[in-house]
């Protein structure tokens, strides 16, 4: 109650939270349920083919964006 945090704000955090343990993902900055996500570095190049099989965008050789995965 101290750190002065909005709900959504805090929901926002677990979600990404999740996210990034069960699918290895990080969020962006301001990102919402439903928006791109990023690959984490524990994720290699080989098993990122075989999770996306359609691609990524890359707009630099250190980033990997993806949708959001389901579930």
């Amino acid at each position: 109650m101290t750190t002065g945090r909005n709900f959504d704000e805090v929901l926002r955090v677990l979600d990404s939270l999740q996210l990034t343990a069960k699918h290895r993902m990080a969020t962006p900055a301001n990102w919402k349920q439903g928006e791109d996500v990023f690959m984490t570095g524990a994720i290699t190049e080989d098993e990122a083919k075989k999770l996306y099989p359609a691609g990524w965008k890359s707009p630099k050789p250190y980033i990997r964006i993806v949708p959001q995965p389901k579930a």
